[in-house]
């Protein structure tokens, strides 16, 4: 599926989120928020930094767009993440009520928008999410791999 120019470019913004991780030596994963058109929230994953389990990229960028507009909820907001966001990042994405989820790639063992569980779409909650995947789905799994090679290595800084 094709997108729109605006969708890469989000989504490459993500990416450089994810690319400041992997400098950090923490999972590469970036999020960026988007609303009218417009970066409002940025985040990159920072558990090993924070020594916080909720420290993701997603978390971090959904805090710091519901702080820029000065409100929690994130109707006209979409998400853009380089990894399918987990169960904890799609309730928070359904709690602030983001209209739509773009990801690079599945996580099969934690994926929440469509590989283990779809709580994004399913409707059973009082929000209902769309999802749309495989944007820059190439480069995402580059940097995991690059990580996950290095950390198996004992390379890390």
């Amino acid at each position: 599926m094709l997108f729109s120019e605006d969708t890469y470019r989000f989504m490459y913004a993500a990416l450089s989120e994810a690319e400041q991780a992997l400098e950090e030596d923490e999972i590469p994963i970036g999020a960026v928020v988007v609303h009218k058109n417009r970066i409002i929230g940025r985040g990159y994953n920072q558990t090993e930094k924070l020594k916080d389990p909720t420290a993701h990229a997603e978390m971090l960028a959904i805090t710091a767009a519901a702080n820029h507009l000065n409100d929690w909820r994130l109707s006209e907001c979409d998400l853009y993440v380089t990894l399918e966001p987990c169960v904890m990042c799609t309730g928070a994405a359904i709690a602030a009520r983001i209209r739509n989820i773009f990801f690079s790639i599945y996580e099969p063992k934690f994926g929440a928008c469509g590989s283990l569980y779809n709580i994004a779409e399913e409707g059973k909650l009082n929000h209902k999410i769309k999802i749309f995947s495989g944007i820059y789905a190439e480069e995402s799994t580059k940097l995991l791999k690059e990580f996950f090679s290095k950390t198996r290595n004992g390379n890390s800084k």
